[in-house]
């Protein structure tokens, strides 16, 4: 769809969701909304526009979903939100049909992070709290002791709970890998500060089977291979795994 408003139905029809007639229907049921509100028939939307129905964005099945991979900076920030944070990934990569960002990554920390138009595979991923790794390289701010790696591997109490057993290796006096399994509220740094220590660098450099092979403040579109052994992950994984 281009800048130029056209009428609910025809959008609805030309989207390959439904006929107009049917379209007519679903708007006399009260069954669309249009950014969350109920439109009258004859009702004119733009690109901008979100359609649902029966609270469910429609998508355009005639377009091929959009899967990228994307190197973020220190200070770009995890929300679609463009109106309240100036620096958001959004307005940073600028592209041309709306997409969203899977998970977030830390405005302080860099990496890669997962942008999508496909909803669906969003809800998977997200709603799934399923072992999904993710690969971190940290760097603190003085040496590590000789305890570190078996006390962050075991576990450490944050936020209520005792985090996921999960993979440490130290790379050399400051610096460690950690291989995640789930995605607490800056769950590093508090495991880091639970034990003394406070992150000066944090990137991420894997998600699952995507690893980070652009230069900072790039992206690129993900593979048909990767894309399928996304898919393959989710659907192996449990939809109600509890901590």
């Amino acid at each position: 769809m281009s800048d130029q408003k056209i009428r609910i139905n025809k959008y609805l029809s030309e989207i390959g969701y439904c006929s107009r007639r049917a379209a007519d229907k679903l708007i006399e049921q009260k069954r669309v909304t249009i950014n969350g509100e109920l439109p009258e028939m004859g009702t004119k939307i733009s690109e901008s526009d979100v359609v649902a129905v029966d609270g469910k964005p429609v998508k355009n099945q005639n377009e091929k979903p959009v899967y990228i991979a994307f190197n973020k900076p220190i200070g770009i920030v995890c929300t679609t939100d463009t109106r309240v944070e100036k620096d958001n990934i959004i307005d940073y990569i600028k592209y041309p049909k709306r997409i969203f960002p899977i998970g977030r990554l830390d405005k302080p920390s860099e990496g890669l992070i997962l942008l999508t138009s496909d909803g669906d595979i969003v809800n998977k991923i997200l709603r799934a709290r399923n072992h999904h790794e993710k690969e971190y390289i940290v760097r603190v701010n003085k040496k590590i002791e000789a305890d570190f790696v078996q006390k962050m591997s075991n576990g450490i109490p944050i936020l209520g709970q005792v985090t996921r057993k999960c993979t440490v290796e130290q790379l050399d006096d400051r610096n460690f890998r950690i291989i995640l399994t789930q995605g607490l509220n800056r769950q590093i740094r508090r495991m880091c500060e639970y034990l003394g220590y406070k992150v000066t660098k944090l990137k991420r450099v894997r998600i699952m089977n995507i690893p980070l092979d652009v230069e900072i403040g790039k992206w690129r579109y993900l593979t048909d291979s990767e894309l399928s052994e996304i898919n393959s992950l989710v659907s192996d994984s449990s939809k109600t795994h509890t901590n």
